[in-house]
């Protein structure tokens, strides 16, 4: 039995080191201290403040009063997604461990992670302040026009330069790369981070498919009939309420299995994927016209 457990533990630890290098939104994700449990077990609040504006200040009386707001933001859990996946001891075994060990890490690189991160793309483009449709890219310079365009609006709406995230199809970045460093270099460095998103993980709106209705028995997502790919997408790193409540990983053995001598691995996430109401104009997004 301890040999199990520790089996057990590495193929747990082995699908958090999966999920953590395959995630393209991970950086997105909220710090638990800003965030407190509604009286609703399905809700979570996060803070908002709001204050007064400078007064005219007199030299007999001295200050006006100022006041200060904080509330709180009440927002429900939108994404629980899970899947129980069987695997009978003797086809492990005469697979060399390979048959429940790749599934599981195959799993979370191949289903959980560009799920999650199509959902989150999908939400963050519904709720963006800017959204630029039908826009074509065929050259790096006209991606670099279409970046500094983005970035005056975000500038104009006053929008925190620090901790801007540039998210791109990796075919708009191989042209970015294309043109002359002195043309783009200033660009790309203004941004935290740059991230390459593959055009399938990249749509302005996704069907989730419940697993269960007829059509729908493989689960995962696909895009939505109003869906279009988005090309690139700004986002200010405190703009998107981005937190993962629960997120399990669940791995029985054979022996503890009552019923079935299989492997069992179960995994489900809980969390949720949002915008706050007074930072939307930190999203932008550029849409095609596909």
């Amino acid at each position: 039995m301890p040999n199990t457990i520790t089996l057990i533990s590495k193929y747990i630890a082995l699908l958090d080191e999966v999920y953590k290098q395959s995630t393209l939104t991970a950086d997105l994700e909220a710090a638990p201290e800003r965030i407190r449990q509604g009286n609703n077990a399905r809700q979570i609040l996060f803070p908002k403040m709001s204050l007064d504006g400078l007064a005219d200040y007199s030299r007999t009386s001295g200050y006006v009063d100022g006041s200060e707001s904080l509330t709180w933001e009440t927002k429900e859990f939108n994404y629980d997604r899970g899947r129980k996946f069987t695997v009978d001891a003797m086809d492990d075994e005469e697979t060399a461990g390979i048959s429940f060990g790749m599934l599981s890490s195959e799993f979370i690189r191949t289903k959980v992670v560009p799920e999650l991160d199509a959902w989150r793309f999908a939400s963050y483009a519904a709720k963006a302040g800017t959204k630029a449709t039908n826009q074509t890219y065929s050259t790096g310079d006209g991606i670099l026009a279409a970046l500094t365009a983005a970035n005056t609006t975000l500038d104009e709406a006053e929008v925190t330069p620090e901790g801007r995230y540039l998210f791109i199809t990796p075919t708009l970045y191989n042209l970015i790369a294309a043109v002359e460093t002195y043309k783009s270099k200033a660009m790309l460095d203004s941004y935290a981070k740059i991230v390459k998103v593959p055009q399938s993980r990249f749509y302005s709106a996704i069907d989730l498919l419940d697993g269960k209705t007829s059509g729908e028995e493989a689960g995962h997502y696909t895009k939505a009939s109003a869906g279009k790919n988005l090309n690139f997408m700004i986002v200010q790193k405190q703009s998107p309420i981005q937190f993962t409540k629960h997120n399990v990983t669940k791995v029985i053995s054979p022996e503890q299995n009552q019923n079935a001598d299989a492997w069992a691995f179960f995994y489900r996430a809980y969390g949720i994927t949002d915008v706050f109401d007074n930072k939307q104009n930190g999203i932008y997004v550029s849409v095609a016209s596909t």
